[in-house]
């Protein structure tokens, strides 16, 4: 039976969403909240079956290096860039080093906060092996992106791991959609995807699981957080450990030589 693998990741920032909303908080409150999150998700990443990638800003990183640095002995640190609000093409080998800095360790990956566009030829001189910062739907206001593959490929000599959606609906498989479809519905989606692609790309954020009711945002990103998100989640890896293995991204694209790049991606 071909091996199966869980590309669990968290994005690991500073909470400044409510910003998008209006709603001021400050830059120790954003970092609080997001480190709250990393506590909360701690019994999570102690699993010794699991391993993520923590896609992190370097200022939340400089804000929490014991933090950082001890998550880092278990678990791969990939860059966020150097802030979640502010990007210059500069700050991608700057957070880069940073991380790298910080932690003792090589940063080969990179995901864009917001899944924002950016040039391969930029992520490539600053030294990144691997893009994990496409959405492959449509995501009202934010981006469509039904034309790019649903799977892994290579662009100007990166390698792009897209997050998971579901095969010839495309319905995506990210934080937004665990927290508001039913969790019956998840499951068999991801289970699909699973099976159809050899992998399943998730992500989430640390802050999500803490109580962000009260910080001015839309019903959608908050309908669960906190414990019961958390327990939700727990029941995702519990039922995806039956089917497949839990590694980092960077191992991912090393034990997969990519074969797929030279296919046509799966619809």
């Amino acid at each position: 039976m071909m091996k199966r693998y869980v590309l669990l990741s968290f994005d690991v920032e500073e909470f400044d969403m409510p910003l998008e909303y209006g709603f001021k908080i400050s830059a120790e409150e954003q970092m609080q909240v997001g480190k709250n999150g990393l506590e909360a998700i701690q019994p999570l990443l102690a699993d010794p079956y699991i391993t993520s990638t923590l896609f992190t800003t370097a200022n939340f990183a400089i804000y929490y290096p014991d933090t950082i640095r001890q998550l880092a002995t278990k678990h791969e640190i990939a860059s966020h860039t150097f802030y979640h609000s502010d990007f210059r093409n500069e700050h991608l080998l700057l957070s880069k080093n940073k991380l790298e800095e910080i932690t003792s360790t090589t940063v080969t990956g990179l995901r864009m906060p917001r899944m924002r566009k950016v040039s391969m030829d930029e992520v490539k001189k600053a030294g990144y092996i691997y893009d994990s910062s496409i959405n492959p739907t449509w995501l009202p206001g934010r981006y469509n992106n039904f034309h790019l593959p649903r799977t892994v490929y290579t662009e100007d000599g990166v390698t792009r791991i897209p997050a998971s959606v579901s095969p010839h609906i495309r319905m995506p498989l990210f934080w937004l959609s665990f927290k508001n479809l039913p969790y019956t519905v998840f499951k068999m989606l991801a289970l699909q995807t699973l099976k159809k692609d050899g992998y399943l790309c998730l992500y989430f954020h640390p802050w999500e699981f803490t109580a962000i009711d009260n910080y001015g945002l839309p019903g959608y990103t908050k309908k669960i957080n906190g414990r019961l998100l958390l327990e939700r989640l727990h029941r995702l890896i519990f039922d995806l450990k039956k089917e497949a293995d839990f590694i980092s991204m960077t191992r991912f694209q090393e034990i997969n030589p990519l074969q797929m790049h030279n296919q046509k991606a799966p619809i």
